[in-house]
């Protein structure tokens, strides 16, 4: 009895050790379509999020925070391999129109995309896979057809990632998923907790060496879908005598206020699966040697949809910011971000610096100690040295967005530099562009274009965007020979409304 104690504690022991001296675990959560203000630690005062908020205290906040496109194809296709959407020449959400196809009354037609994620790229995994980590990817893709999923770009496990970017088929949020990387669980079985689930297993059963965790979440992507509890919760926290109130804004009918009952259910079941992960890897023994990040891979939706129902088109506000999914402006492309590196050394830090979605590429591989060749996350700036609050300014960070957003966006690209941030709308021809120019730090809004009191500003930022393009050989939209009538994308009705509560 007392040997098999001491063969017990002895491996105890080892596991312990070998845990210890492996290289830190890598915990990457992205949330889908959740805006920069809907969590309680970046200012929402409806959506409940208590053990994300948690994450936020124990580790660091950025508050200037961007996906690489205000779409979700090409931004996690860039987060896969540290390189700018424009670079790559993903810049669409994969299934949209190619320029030949395309139907709509538009002055321009879109330019065209490569509809999938590359295998010669080299992918975070890809690269982690090959320093020893186990891989899990557990979630969304929506970066190809099948010979391009998870499982041929560096994961060892694909759990729920194939070509579709929400979960459209079966019962939607619940099983039956019709999803050929996830097995249906149980009735009832919400796929938000399913997929939190898997990941705990993973980091349980792969806990004594490495492991690269990449959770997708499909919240809080259409169709919105929440568990019956939450809900409950929401609708009575909502409730009031009063319609939903919608607003004109400059781009197109927007929520007033954060009070989608549906929608603040699902942020918070997402929360609550953010807290399983966390959980795990506390139980696990392994928390002081895991990085863990949280993300977004756009703004959230707020100026409807011309795709999905009125029901389901405005569920959330990004204000302060404007616009939203779709567009170039701050509501589009500023997204949460909180990373938690081991150890207590920045616990609740905030930090100010421009950070973008490829940016963990690089960042990353620094924090596991691995080097990372030249040709590869060329658009990738590490901000590791951040979190040991050593700020540094971001060279300047740019998009492209040659489409139309189903949400109202037109073609475009944006700079941002220092306090300074350009928008060019693409004309039929460069001369015919719209530029505007916000000083982000007095006008985080983007109500106030400068583009007329800062002529020098204006021109000096113009040029550097057109170059950047030129550079990387950047696809730009084509003229559309066709009669224009703008899109129009209606008020929600008194029936829709109350639908949506």
């Amino acid at each position: 009895m007392i040997l098999r104690t001491l063969v017990t504690v002895s491996a105890v022991l080892a596991g312990a050790a070998a845990i210890a001296a492996s290289p830190p675990n890598i915990v990457l959560i992205v949330a889908d379509d959740l805006g920069w203000k809907d969590l309680a630690c970046y200012g929402s005062d409806s959506y409940e999020t208590p053990h994300i908020d948690q994450l936020a205290s124990s580790g660091v906040r950025y508050s200037d925070a961007y996906a690489t496109c205000p779409v979700c194809s090409p931004s996690r296709a860039s987060l896969m391999t540290g390189k700018n959407p424009a670079r790559l020449g993903l810049t669409a959400h994969i299934g949209d129109p190619q320029p030949e196809n395309w139907k709509r009354d538009t002055p321009l037609k879109p330019a065209p995309y490569i509809g999938n994620l590359p295998l010669e790229e080299i992918t975070l995994a890809e690269r982690l896979h090959d320093a020893g980590y186990a891989t899990l990817h557990a979630g969304k893709w929506h970066l190809g057809g099948e010979r391009h999923w998870p499982e041929y770009q560096g994961f060892d496990v694909n759990i729920g990632g194939w070509s579709q970017g929400g979960p459209f088929g079966g019962k939607q949020y619940y099983s039956p998923y019709a999803n050929p990387r996830l097995s249906d669980g149980p009735e009832g079985e919400y796929l938000t907790d399913r997929l939190a689930s898997e990941a705990a297993q993973f980091i349980h059963a792969r806990r004594f060496k490495p492991f690269f965790v990449y959770l997708p979440f499909y919240s809080v992507h259409v169709p919105l879908v929440a568990r019956k509890d939450l809900l409950e919760k929401y609708e009575q926290k909502f409730s009031r005598s009063d319609a939903i109130e919608m607003v004109q804004t400059l781009d197109g009918t927007e929520r007033a206020r954060q009070d989608h009952a549906v929608y603040a259910a699902m942020v918070e079941a997402m929360d609550q699966a953010v807290g399983v992960v966390l959980n795990a890897i506390q139980e696990a023994g392994v928390a002081d040697n895991t990085i863990v990040v949280f993300t977004s891979d756009n703004g959230g939706l707020a100026t409807g949809d011309i795709g999905i129902s009125a029901e389901q088109g405005w569920p959330t506000t990004n204000k302060p910011l404007r616009a939203g999914k779709g567009w170039l402006y701050e509501g589009g492309i500023r997204v949460p971000l909180i990373v938690r590196p081991p150890g207590e050394s920045v616990s609740g830090a905030v930090s100010s610096r421009v950070v973008t979605g490829c940016d963990l590429y690089r960042s990353l591989l620094t924090l596991a100690e691995l080097d990372v060749p030249e040709s590869e996350g060329l658009d990738s700036v590490s901000f590791a040295g951040s979190l040991a609050a050593e700020e540094s300014q971001r060279p300047p960070a740019y998009w492209h967005y040659p489409h139309y957003g189903n949400q109202g966006g037109r073609p475009g690209g944006a700079m941002r530099m220092g306090d300074w941030k350009l928008i060019e709308w693409f004309g039929e021809n460069e001369n015919d562009s719209d530029v505007e120019l916000y000083n982000l730090r007095d006008d985080i809004g983007e109500a106030n274009n400068l583009a007329d009191e800062c002529p020098d500003r204006l021109q000096s930022m113009h040029t550097a965007l057109r170059e950047w393009r030129k550079e990387l050989g950047a696809r730009m939209p084509s003229p559309n020979n066709v009669s224009v009538s703008p899109t129009q994308v209606s008020l929600p009705d008194e029936k829709s409304n109350s639908a949506r509560r």
